[in-house]
């Protein structure tokens, strides 16, 4: 069954972490792109997920991030023929959008 991708902004994304919310922000680019830039979350890079999909918790949301936001908008769609109990986000505009708008000290590229 298909299912709507859910998205939410960098500056929502701000705002739960500066809340503290609970949730799990997961990163799904490589390693050598996560080194380079990233926010705090977890690396489980997109060709690890099938084996790592332990990782996803089905009990609080899930924001997951890639560069621009199309390798994360394909696992999360996965993720859901995995398990329709996941609460899953696709951060609109991945960390490009989160180094443009949020924190300029995160390096673009």
């Amino acid at each position: 069954m298909f299912q709507t991708i859910k998205a939410i902004t960098v500056q929502d994304l701000k705002q739960w972490l500066d809340e503290n919310k609970d949730f799990t922000l997961i990163d799904v680019r490589n390693p050598d792109e996560f080194k380079y830039a990233n926010i705090e979350g977890t690396l489980i890079p997109m060709s690890e997920i099938p084996e790592r999909v332990s990782e996803f918790p089905v009990n609080k949301p899930v924001v997951v991030h890639c560069h621009h936001g199309s390798r994360s908008k394909k696992v999360i769609a996965w993720l859901q023929e995995q398990n329709e109990e996941y609460e899953l986000y696709n951060l609109e505009g991945g960390i490009h959008a989160w180094s443009e708008q949020i924190d300029t000290d995160v390096p673009m590229y």
